[in-house]
C-alpha cells in the first residue's frame, strides 16, 4: 500500500492535494516552485503509475519467455518503460485536469488539485504536458519501428479518455484501453511484431482496469450523480461485487491463455506450470480485495485501489521465476 490519507490533525503542507499520500517527497521535498506541476503529474499519488507500468513489464516478461531470448536490450526496454510510464502517467493526468477543470472544482476529492484550486493556470499546465510527452517521446525513439508506431497509437485511448464519462457509463474501459496499452508495446520492442498472446494480455489488463477503478469511482458517486458524471462504479451500484467478480474471472482466463500462448511454442513445461501460477495467484488477491469491498467507506476503497500495486506484481514475480526454468 502506498500510504494512509492525512490525518485531520495533522499540518498539511501548503497546496496539498486531498487525496496524495501523506508525507509524500513532492510536499516535503521537492522545491516550492516545482511541487504544482509535480501534483499535476499525479507525482505525490504514485499508485497510478505503477498501474500503468505494470502491463508493461508483464508484456516484456511474457515476449522474452515466448522467444526465449533474453538479452541487454530487454534491461533498456525495463527502464525505459518505467521512466515513460512515470512521463505518459503525468502527461495524462495533467491533459485529465485540463479537460476537467469545470467539473473538479465541484467534487470535494478534486477540488483541491492545482487548475481548480489555482496553483497552476491553463497555459501553464499544456505547456508542461508537452514538455513530458516529448520527453517521453525522445525515450520511445530508442525502440524499433515497430514499437514507436504502437506509441503512438497510444496516444489516441489517451487523449479521449476524459471525455468518455461524458458519453458512456464504461469510461473505465477506455481507461483501460489507455493504461494497459504498453502490454502491447513492451512485447513489440522485445520481438519486433504484435502477436496474439499480446492481446490477449492487453485484454486481461482491461479486466484489471475495469476492477480497480470501479472500486476508485465508488468514492465520487454521489458528486458524480450531482454533475452528470458518468461512471461503472454509478451505473453498477449496488451490483458491484458481481461485476467485480466476473472482471476477476475474465482477467485470469485471459491472462492464463496469454501465458499458454507465449510459453508453450519455446518454453518448458516448469515454465510454463511456472507462468500459470501468476494469474491463479493474482486472482485470488482480488479475491480478498472484493471480500474486504465496503462501497460505502471511501478510506477502505482508496486503501483498495492502492493495493493494486502489489497484486499486479504478483504474475510478474512467476513470470521472471519462469524465465530460469
Amino acid at each position: 500500500m502506498q500510504g494512509d490519507a492525512p490525518t485531520p490533525d495533522a499540518p498539511n503542507p501548503e497546496g496539498q492535494v486531498s487525496d496524495a499520500v501523506s508525507n509524500n517527497w513532492v510536499d516535503t521535498r521537492a522545491p516550492s516552485w516545482s511541487r504544482p506541476y509535480l501534483r499535476l503529474s499525479r507525482a505525490d499519488r504514485p499508485i497510478g503509475t505503477w498501474l500503468l507500468l505494470i502491463p508493461c513489464w508483464w508484456g516484456l516478461a511474457l515476449a522474452m519467455l515466448w522467444d526465449q531470448n533474453p538479452r541487454w536490450q530487454d534491461a533498456w526496454i525495463f527502464a525505459a518503460c518505467a521512466a515513460g510510464a512515470w512521463l505518459m502517467r503525468g502527461a495524462g493526468c495533467t491533459w485529465n485536469d485540463i479537460t476537467d477543470r469545470n467539473f473538479d472544482g465541484l467534487v470535494e476529492r478534486t477540488r483541491s488539485r492545482p487548475i481548480p484550486s489555482g496553483q497552476v493556470t491553463v497555459k501553464g499546465a499544456v505547456i508542461w504536458m508537452v514538455l513530458q510527452i516529448a520527453i517521453a517521446a525522445l525515450i520511445l525513439l530508442t525502440f524499433n519501428m515497430a514499437a514507436i508506431a504502437m506509441g503512438i497509437l497510444a496516444l489516441f485511448p489517451v487523449a479521449i479518455y476524459p471525455f468518455a464519462k461524458r458519453f458512456t457509463w464504461w469510461p473505465q474501459v477506455f481507461l483501460g484501453l489507455a493504461f494497459n496499452w504498453g502490454a502491447m508495446l513492451a512485447w513489440v520492442a522485445h520481438t519486433g511484431t504484435l502477436n496474439w498472446p499480446a492481446v490477449l494480455l492487453y485484454l486481461a489488463g482491461i479486466s484489471w482496469t475495469l476492477f480497480y477503478d470501479t472500486i476508485y469511482a465508488h468514492q465520487d458517486t454521489e458528486d458524480d450523480a450531482l454533475i452528470g458524471v458518468k461512471s461503472t462504479a454509478r451505473l453498477f451500484g449496488k451490483d458491484t461485487p458481481s461485476w467485480l467478480r466476473r472482471f476477476l474471472v475474465a482477467l485470469v482466463c485471459l491472462m492464463a491463455l496469454a501465458v499458454i500462448g507465449a510459453v508453450q511454442p519455446n518454453g518448458s513445461i516448469l515454465a510454463l506450470l511456472l507462468a500459470l501460477v501468476g494469474p491463479w495467484a493474482m486472482g485470488w488477491h482480488l479475491t480478498w480485495q472484493l471480500r474486504a469491498l465496503d462501497t460505502e467507506n471511501n478510506d477502505r476503497l482508496l486503501q483498495l485501489f492502492r493495493l493494486n500495486r502489489d497484486t499486479g506484481l504478483i504474475p510478474l514475480i512467476f513470470f521472471a521465476a519462469a524465465l530460469f526454468a
